[in-house]
């Protein structure tokens, strides 16, 4: 593992030294071999059996137990859901079961839960079917004892003779009264309930299927009835449809039927009547009561399955993980032993040496695990320690691209960068003490809120609070330094430095003000605020200073790249990328930032466009006003003359001596040895090829011609690119400005209490969800922007890929 010329001091930005080892694991102690690796989660395992599908491998059998338990317990868990309740949490992955013991134990409690639901269904439905059997005796009754009624005292009124027997022809008054007796015929019906929405439709199909030939009448049941089918509230009408006929019944059966109507039996003697509703709610009573007993002892279960779920759950999903692991072992040539090879930090060597020998002795074996290491021709993965602080900074990072093994990080420098770039677009210390409070009581409540499955959006804001919390004290900084709270102005560091030259304060505006102190110690001078002359000003500084940081930080990125090349023994990319790359950018816009802090320092009045746009286009003249210091002039043509020579410098050097230097090594003249892990020059070439042994000379050409024109071009663009800084800061100060004066004071102004609060509550709501919501985002996003682009192009390749370490620790965390 070469670690090429790296200083001690330079270690903190690269990712762990990582060793390809290999472990010859006895088949008595595998189990528990992996079982101590995945508690100590510092083994990332490659899979030795990539010809095999899932179902040819050693362990496929284990597999498929564990993701039978893995069902049941699902199966539980929606149980536990339905009777409202939770697991409950255990500290370990530890259990009182075995595999064995806890296969039978689901098993046995899934039967038993299955058949209670099973019981319980069947037990609900004839309750509810009772329930509507009872409805309908009693509403169909109603029917009968009105019709009756009413016939009785039609028939006092006519003195009709009365009729006996069946109880149909009350309902028919009218044609039994117009109808020979030895002519009449017994009628039939049918009842039950139909859904109250399909119940005009049900009517009119009746109506003229039966051509008319049907009588029906119905009752809206006033609360809504569980349909026993469905087992749904379902709003119904009890009905009652007579029929002459079985034709006649037949087609109103199959209409029923097809509306799903539940029918129920009916008679019409009234003693037999009242019996029937007797013995329904007796049995009624009896089902509830077996249904109430049957809930409580399913409840009971749910919940003792619910009191050690977490452990079961746990226990399902450690087994499985391990069993996966060992299917991606490959057995020696004894067939006694397991081989397993994979990545590890240099680090963790002595622990998993100690986790090898401790699962040796705990499994009784005779002969203890292998642990060796390998030299390794592919490249490692990329690992970085972080911490819950440092973990969000390096995600930022890695949305990006995944470091290459051993390069530069930027996450170390983002820590810093990236919450002061965002306070420089959202300067306001009032606005910052709001971001601070909100984000500090995430980190006050972080143990209960880690435990709890948030939104998405709170989510992602409790993941990135220790990023926020930085955002906002960096914004509080450069609020003192704007002076802006709520953009109001505040003396907090002294009084200002300029004054009235009169007491009445007229000629303020016109001929401004005199300087009778010493300047301000810290910030903006308040005095700027609310003047004819604020805009240009800060108009001028923070575009002065959005510049600065700009050639800041692209320079630390080119200095990044010497650390890159230095580390790897990259000495061409030395001589013909960084030092031309340095040149190039700092005879410009190096060249820039010297005359924008010479231009503070002493006052001047030059014109810094004019002299950038005729350093191009007229070098030989002299400057005249706009000149800062002596020698400026010639200072220009030799800093244009640099960056002139430093173009061909980065296009032409770099492809010759790569051709060089492989005709060398193909020649034999030379060995260069390979850094297996550390690439250098040429395997970094041909990698960019496809892995080539050909080296292509036009193909390396035009690559280094398209790198040199992005970099010229790109060190332009890049530096405008910082100008959204300038731009932010002044569309947030002016945002917040508004605000203050055309919502707040306007609304103070009208002397009002009403209006005053709805003035508040306007700016209050504004201020969140302009300023501390939108605008936040906003600055979030471009802040992102310049560390992506402007600032990790220059050195950072993100082409590596994570060490993904078999850890029980995020076994735990996966859903089902």
């Amino acid at each position: 593992m070469g670690e090429g010329g790296s200083l001690p001091t330079m270690d903190l930005m690269r990712s762990e030294p990582m060793q390809l080892a290999r472990i010859i694991i006895p088949m008595e102690s595998a189990h528990r071999t992996i079982s101590y690796l995945g508690d100590l989660g510092l083994f990332q395992f490659k899979d030795l059996n990539t010809g095999k599908s899932p179902f040819q491998r050693t362990f496929a059998t284990q597999i498929k137990r564990s993701g039978e338990m893995a069902r049941k317990l699902r199966f539980f868990k929606d149980q536990m859901m339905k009777a409202g309740l939770f697991a409950s949490s255990w500290p370990s992955y530890g259990s009182e079961f075995s595999l064995d013991e806890l296969e039978v134990k689901l098993g046995e409690l899934e039967a038993e839960l299955t058949e209670m639901n099973a019981n319980t269904e069947k037990l609900q439905r004839a309750y509810n079917e009772l329930l509507e059997y009872k409805l309908v005796l009693q509403k169909a009754s109603e029917f009968f004892h009105r019709a009756q009624s009413s016939a009785t005292s039609q028939q006092r009124e006519f003195g009709d003779r009365l009729v006996e027997g069946s109880m149909d022809s009350p309902l028919l008054l009218e044609q039994e009264m117009t109808t020979d007796i030895s002519k009449q015929v017994k009628l039939g019906f049918v009842s039950g309930l139909v859904p109250r929405d399909k119940s005009m439709a049900f009517e009119r199909i009746l109506f003229r299927a039966t051509r008319g030939n049907v009588f029906l009448k119905q009752d809206v049941v006033q609360e809504p009835v569980c349909d026993p089918v469905q087992g749904e509230k379902v709003e119904k009408n009890v009905f009652v449809v007579f029929y002459s006929g079985e034709r006649a019944k037949n087609k109103v059966l199959k209409i029923c039927d097809a509306f799903g109507a539940n029918r129920y039996p009916f008679t019409d003697d009234i003693g037999k009547r009242q019996q029937m509703i007797t013995e329904v709610s007796g049995k009624l009573s009896e089902l509830k009561t077996t249904i109430d007993v049957g809930i409580l002892h399913w409840s009971s279960v749910v919940q003792s399955i619910a009191n050690q779920f977490d452990q079961w759950n746990n226990l399902v999903k450690k087994e499985k993980s391990i069993y996966h692991t060992l299917n991606t072992l490959s057995f020696d040539v004894t067939k006694k032993c397991l081989v397993a090879e994979g990545w590890c930090p240099v680090f963790a060597t002595s622990q998993i040496q100690n986790a090898l020998q401790k699962a040796t002795i705990d499994s009784n074996s005779q002969v203890g695990a292998i642990f060796e290491i390998l030299h390794a021709k592919e490249s490692p993965p990329t690992y970085f320690r972080t911490n819950k602080f440092t973990s969000a900074f390096q995600e930022i990072v890695d949305a990006y691209g995944v470091a290459k093994y051993r390069e530069a990080n930027p996450g170390l420098y983002t820590i810093v960068t990236f919450p002061f770039l965002f306070a420089v677009m959202f300067g306001d210390w009032g606005h910052g003490i709001c971001l601070f409070l909100v984000t500090l009581f995430l980190i006050i409540r972080e143990k209960k809120y880690s435990s709890q499955k948030l939104g998405d959006i709170m989510e992602m804001a409790f993941g990135g609070r220790y990023v926020i919390i930085m955002m906002s004290i960096f914004s509080i900084y450069t609020g003192f330094i704007y002076n802006e709270f709520f953009s109001v102005p505040f003396e907090l560091f002294g009084r200002s430095a300029y004054d009235c030259r009169d007491p009445s304060c007229k000629d303020a505006t016109t001929i401004g003000m005199i300087k009778v102190r010493e300047t301000y110690p810290f910030g903006v001078d308040p005095i700027w605020h609310g003047t004819r002359s604020e805009l240009p000003f800060l108009n001028s500084l923070k575009m002065k200073m959005s510049i600065l940081l700009g050639v800041a930080q692209m320079n630390l990125g080119i200095i990044l790249s010497y650390y890159n090349a230095k580390f790897f023994k990259n000495d061409i990319n030395i001589w013909y990328q960084f030092i031309p790359q340095m040149i190039f950018l700092n005879s410009l816009f190096g060249y820039l930032s010297l005359l924008i802090i010479v231009k503070w320092c002493t006052g001047s009045q030059a014109d810094l466009y004019h002299i950038l746009i005729y350093m191009f286009l007229s070098p030989m003249d002299d400057l005249g006003e706009n000149q800062l210091f002596w020698g400026q002039k010639y200072l220009q043509i030799l800093l244009l003359l640099s960056a002139l020579v430093a173009v061909p410098w980065m296009l032409i050097p770099k492809p010759l001596l790569l051709k060089k230097q492989y005709e060398e090594r193909h020649q034999g003249q030379t060995y260069a040895p390979l850094h297996s892990l550390d690439e250098n020059i040429e395997s970094e070439m041909y990698e960019s090829h496809g892995g080539h042994e050909e080296f292509e000379f036009s193909e390396v050409l035009v690559h280094q011609l398209i790198h040199t024109i992005e970099f010229v071009l790109g060190s332009v663009s890049n530096t405008a690119s910082y100008l959204r800084l300038w731009a932010l800061s002044l569309a947030h100060s002016e945002l917040s400005s508004v605000f203050y004066e055309k919502v707040l004071l306007l609304a103070w102004g009208y002397n009002s209490v009403v209006i005053l609060i709805i003035g508040i509550i306007v700016f209050v709501f504004a201020t969140v969800g302009v300023l501390l919501v939108m605008e936040t985002l906003s600055a979030f996003l471009h802040a992102l922007r310049l560390h992506w682009v402007e600032f990790q192009n220059k050195f950072y390749e993100g082409d590596g890929y994570k060490f993904d370490p078999f850890s029980f620790a995020s076994v735990g965390e996966e859903d089902d």
